[in-house]
């Protein structure tokens, strides 16, 4: 699920990856993907939003951060770095 997803981003950060990384990049790929597989079509516009969402709503981050503190940042930047190559 989603949640599994931010855990994997969260190993991607612990590991010493950057944002920018080839792994981290396909993990937003990843979550883009299961977006639009469960929930709706998750354009890069929509998910440039949700990453800002991630780090900007405390309940978010709060959820996110579990598997590691800056987990949400890092996947946010990650999401940017993403939306801006589109």
């Amino acid at each position: 699920g989603l949640m599994a997803i931010f855990a994997e981003f969260a190993a991607c950060k612990q590991n010493g990856a950057e944002v920018d990384s080839a792994e981290a990049q396909a993990l937003v790929a990843k979550l883009q993907a299961h977006i639009t597989e469960n929930y709706y079509t998750c354009t890069d516009e929509i998910l440039a939003g949700l990453g800002k969402m991630y780090v900007a709503d405390e309940r978010f981050k709060k959820n996110i951060d579990k598997y590691g503190g800056g987990t949400a940042e890092f996947a946010a930047e990650a999401i940017a770095v993403y939306c801006r190559k589109a």
